[in-house]
């Protein structure tokens, strides 16, 4: 089972791409969950969202505290919350960031990382800085959970007219992630 836990703001679409994967990931024969946590938070206000995804029946139905791979939406987080909490030893940091490998290595000594400039994209190909379906290209670069392809038809029953320019940003996301190892 791989487990994977989203940090966004509200309203930037973590909880959305995390049920995007697992739809992905049903239609493929597996088994998955996805779920968000937070309160009565307002909109910009710190959120998580959790994803599993097994080739086996699921049988947690807890938050996820020691995530294979977490994935970053917004970097202004990294002075609130602590995302790499728990991540596995060969789990990566999944990060929307312009910042530099040898920047990043220094926040997250010790951890495996794929990062892509997911609001440059975002900007570029959907017109507004929404980074969550472009960042399922880094998390998919970085571990497999499903194969790209399989974003697509859970992408285009959820957002319709809009849904190419989703896949054209997750696809060129997951062709300029850039993975660091440990």
């Amino acid at each position: 089972m791989m487990e994977v836990r989203f940090h966004g703001r509200g309203g930037q679409g973590a909880v959305t791409s995390a049920e995007l994967v697992a739809q992905a990931a049903i239609k493929r024969n597996h088994f998955a969950q996805a779920f968000p946590s937070f309160g009565p938070e307002r909109r910009g206000a710190p959120v998580q969202a959790f994803l599993r995804v097994s080739e086996k029946p699921i049988r947690l139905r807890s938050k996820v505290y020691q995530p294979d791979n977490v994935v970053i939406l917004d970097s202004t987080l990294l002075g609130v919350v602590n995302p790499s909490e728990g991540l596995k030893e060969k789990g990566f940091v999944v990060i929307n960031s312009h910042k530099s490998a040898d920047e990043l290595k220094k926040l997250f000594p010790g951890h495996n990382i794929a990062f892509v400039d997911a609001s440059k994209i975002a900007k570029e190909e959907l017109g507004v800085p929404i980074t969550n379906t472009t960042m399922l290209g880094a998390l998919i670069k970085a571990s497999g959970i499903v194969e790209l392809d399989a974003l697509e038809g859970p992408v285009r029953d959820r957002f319709g007219v809009v849904a190419q320019k989703n896949i054209n940003a997750y696809t060129r996301a997951f062709k300029e992630t850039v993975i660091v190892k440990a």
